[in-house]
């Protein structure tokens, strides 16, 4: 018997937005901060409005549809993603320049587009059908059922896993394995299977390090690129690479000055190269110190805590692979953006979700945050559940 039915809109969950609101108030203020200590021309936080803007257009066109249209949806947006990938690659430099080594952007006068970014969106939700329908079909689960969707699932990721990397953009690619095994994990697939996929993992990096320090020309030459190279140089030893660490060293110097309360706003004087992007945790540290950079990261946390909530209440299986996705994307770029910043994880370029200035990366977190919406609106609840 369903208890206290209710529209969709009644059922929207407004603690979320209030969540959202409250970061992206953080992300103007810090965005504006950054702008001022860098003497920029143009400005970063009328822009990052815009793209908040067009994204609230998106998250209401996301939640006009039932979440479970996207199943139908899937395989479109998933195609969609794999032609816009196929064209950064092919298409002329006059189209997606080479910024900072790397042809990730479509570029359409002031504006830029980065595919990559929509393409996490549509790779939760094709994954997520993927399992769902593969569930559907095998109630009863053996050990071939479970290889046979670990098969589909990696037959879905590698195609956008292989052109992302061809950019070259490894913090990208990075994502889609973490939002990949947060699917996984809640896919029904054994433990021992997962443990496994894991341990082959670390071996795999374990040897590309022994490659690395046997065959470094080799190791230069076919896997990783100089530039990319000198970045984990740089992570291990900032103060012992002058050029390379300069990024790490000024994160920890602003982030160390702003103590417990921090300067004050505007009142940051450490200089950072595109500190609103991939460094906006420092302009946090720097003026409002550890008790700033504590309450971001409660936001975070209670963020993650309601998409968690919604996955476990949602009444379809599909509604729940989709917050897993989302809170595995979320969860996995917060870690890496405030760890790079902090010398725990090497620099990547990976922004910190809904703060960090982009206008690819806020749309894509934004539509992947109306999913979320979507589910919970939908969700029924159920007297004697």
């Amino acid at each position: 018997m369903e208890n206290n039915r209710q529209t969709p809109l009644q059922q929207i969950d407004y603690n979320l937005i209030f969540l959202l609101f409250l970061m992206i108030c953080i992300s103007c203020m810090a965005i504006y901060s950054a702008q001022e200590i860098a003497q920029y021309d143009s400005n970063f936080v009328i822009k990052q409005l815009m793209w908040y803007v067009i994204g609230a257009f998106a998250i209401v066109g996301v939640m006009v549809l039932d979440f479970d249209q996207f199943r139908k949806l899937s395989w479109y947006l998933y195609g969609f993603g794999i032609l816009l990938l196929i064209g950064i690659v092919i298409a002329p430099e006059s189209l997606v320049p080479n910024i900072n080594g790397a042809r990730a952007w479509f570029r359409f006068g002031p504006f830029a587009l980065q595919p990559s970014e929509l393409m996490k969106v549509a790779l939760i939700i094709t994954i997520s059908n993927t399992i769902a329908t593969h569930n559907e079909k095998y109630i009863v689960r053996t050990l071939h059922e479970d290889l046979l969707l670990i098969g589909k699932i990696a037959l879905i990721v590698a195609p956008p896993m292989l052109l992302i990397l061809m950019q070259p953009d490894l913090g990208t690619s990075l994502v889609f394995i973490a939002l990949t095994l947060s699917l996984m994990l809640v896919s029904g697939i054994r433990w021992r299977i997962i443990s496994v996929i894991i341990l082959i993992g670390v071996l795999f990096i374990t040897l590309l390090v022994w490659i690395y320090f046997t065959f470094p020309q080799f190791f230069l030459d076919h896997i990783l690129d100089e530039y990319q190279l000198e970045r984990f140089y740089a992570w291990l030893d900032p103060y012992g690479h002058k050029d390379e660490g300069y990024h790490i060293r000024n994160a920890l110097m602003a982030i160390g000055s702003g103590q417990l309360f921090g300067k004050g706003f505007t009142h940051g004087s450490v200089y950072l190269p595109e500190a609103q992007t991939d460094f906006i945790f420092s302009i946090v540290g720097e003026e409002w110190g550890f008790i700033g950079t504590s309450v971001l990261i409660s936001l975070f946390f209670l963020m993650i805590y309601r998409m968690i909530n919604t996955a476990l209440e949602s009444n379809e299986a599909f509604g729940s692979y989709l917050c897993a996705g989302v809170i595995g994307m979320i969860t996995f770029q917060v870690f890496q953006n405030i760890g790079m910043n902090i010398q725990v994880m090497p620099i990547t370029g990976i922004p910190l979700p809904f703060i960090s200035y982009g206008g690819s990366s806020v749309l894509a977190q934004m539509i992947a945050f109306g999913l979320v919406l979507n589910v919970r609106s939908r969700t029924r609840k159920y007297m004697f559940e």
